[in-house]
Order: structure tokens, then C-alpha cells, then sequence
């Protein structure tokens, strides 16, 4: 009987405690908070670069009132007609050259250059060898980029844009150097006045970035740039004893070769997650 009694007491303590506890609040764990992405791409740079300007492209020489003879063998005569054969070669240029680049996302950015060169021209052809001037340029660049980043430290991009190429501080040789043509020796001639125009042509970048950190890389850029402006010269001739005025046209084209360090900044830095006990 005692064994029946405390089995029964047990049985009531045991439903009773259950009930208790069913009464209790319940205590759920909180949720775990969403993984937010967090973008650490830098959206400010700028470079610092050497490039080496170098002229790719042809020049046509134009006689526009047809002074030179047609005797000469050189020309047609006619007005506006052709010096056969003549150009103009444009020495290379090594310059400092800085760029701005804003970026919208990790893959998509704006990129504007600026930088002056300094360069020789030469005649070529039958007028071989004539000092034309010298001139600075200023080429402006406005370029679109797609920049690949899922390869780590290297970071390959391409670009595609417009330029405005200005010139300024131009002037004339005023060197003396003999013409010859079928005429024989015909004087002596002197680039006695230079104009060039400006020009705005299509630009196209390849290039690649090494980040060694991510703020700071090693930048290697190729450009080429379709440039073409008109120049008009004033050269006289002594044996005409006359000025000739010709017009240039060129299609310069150079291409921009660049090494350099990539710096950039801006980025939001993600925030510390702190715990909570």
C-alpha cells in the first residue's frame, strides 16, 4: 500500500510541474540578421604616368594657289592641286601625363587625361628636309571603361572615347634649305608662317592595372587617338621670289604608350560587427 501511495504522488508532482511549466512565456531564439554584400571597390582614381606620344599617320601637302610651276615636276600647277609626294614628319614626344577616372561600380568607369607634347616638324619628299616648326599639343581625352575585376591583383580594362586635340605655341622654322626638282636647283626655300588647327577624333585604350594593394597598383596603358587636324604654311622661294602657300592635311593618329601608378580612394570601409551576449 505505501509503494501504491508514493507512486501516486509522484504521478500528480510530475503533471503538475508539467502544467507549470506550459504556463511559462516562451523563449525563441532571435533570428540570426541578414549577410549584407558590402562593394569595396574604390570609386576615385587617379594615375601618374610617363607616355611616349608617337605620330602614326600620313600628310598631304596642297600648293592652294598654284604658285609652283608645273614645270617643276612636282605639282599639276592647278590651284589647290598636290606637291607629289610631299609630308611632313612629326618627331615623338616621352611626357608626364595625369588622368582622373570615376567609378560607378567595380566594372564601369570614366576616365579623362591631360597632358602637353612637344614636337618637330620636318617636310619630306621634294621638299625634303625644310624645318616647318615646331608646335605643343594638348590632347584632352574623355574615355568610357569596362574594367575586369575577377581576376585578383590584375585588373584588365578597355576604353573607348573622343579626344580634342589643341595646338598652340606653334611657329615657323625660318631654316633655308635648297629645293631641287626636274628644273634643277630652284631656289631656296623658308617656312615664314605656321598655323594649325585643332581636331576632335575617336580615342581607343587597352590597358591593365596590378593592384599590389588595394589602393595602390602599377598601371600599363596603350592609346590611339585619330587626330587630324589642318595646318597652313607660308614658304617662300627665292628662286620664284615669291611666297608659295600651301595647306597641310594630316591624319596624325598617334598612338600614347603609358607606365605608371595606379592610386585609388573613396571607398566605404565596411563596419565592425560587434557581438552581443
Amino acid at each position: 500500500m505505501k509503494e501504491l501511495a508514493f507512486l501516486s504522488f509522484a504521478v500528480c508532482a510530475l503533471a503538475s510541474s508539467v502544467a507549470s511549466a506550459a504556463d511559462l512565456p516562451s523563449r525563441k531564439l532571435a533570428p540570426p540578421l541578414p549577410v549584407v554584400a558590402v562593394d569595396d571597390y574604390q570609386p576615385f582614381q587617379i594615375r601618374l604616368r610617363a607616355t611616349a606620344l608617337i605620330p602614326d599617320g600620313s600628310f598631304t601637302i596642297f600648293d592652294r594657289y598654284g604658285i609652283v610651276p608645273a614645270a617643276t615636276g612636282i605639282v599639276s600647277g592647278a590651284p589647290g592641286g598636290k606637291i607629289f609626294g610631299a609630308g611632313v614628319d612629326v618627331s615623338n614626344s616621352v611626357i608626364p601625363e595625369i588622368d582622373l577616372s570615376y567609378y560607378f561600380n567595380k566594372n564601369f568607369a570614366v576616365e579623362t587625361i591631360a597632358g602637353y607634347t612637344r614636337h618637330k616638324l620636318t617636310a619630306t619628299g621634294p621638299l625634303a628636309n625644310i624645318p616647318v616648326g615646331s608646335t605643343n599639343l594638348l590632347p584632352v581625352s574623355l574615355l568610357a571603361q569596362y574594367h575586369v575585376t575577377n581576376l585578383g591583383a590584375f585588373q584588365p580594362y578597355i576604353g573607348v572615347g573622343v579626344t580634342w586635340a589643341v595646338p598652340y605655341a606653334y611657329g615657323p622654322g625660318n631654316g633655308w634649305t635648297p629645293l631641287v626638282t626636274a628644273l634643277g636647283f630652284t631656289g631656296f626655300n623658308s617656312v615664314r608662317d605656321l598655323q594649325i588647327g585643332q581636331s576632335v577624333g575617336v580615342a581607343g585604350q587597352i590597358g591593365f592595372d596590378y593592384m599590389i594593394t588595394p589602393n595602390i597598383g602599377i598601371n600599363v596603358d596603350l592609346k590611339r587617338i585619330m587626330a587630324q587636324p589642318t595646318a597652313y604654311a607660308t614658304i617662300y622661294n627665292t628662286a620664284l621670289n615669291q611666297n608659295i602657300y600651301v595647306r597641310v592635311q594630316s591624319n596624325l593618329d598617334p598612338w600614347l604608350a603609358s607606365v605608371g601608378a595606379t592610386f585609388r580612394f573613396g571607398g566605404a570601409s565596411p563596419a565592425p560587427v560587434l557581438a552581443k551576449y
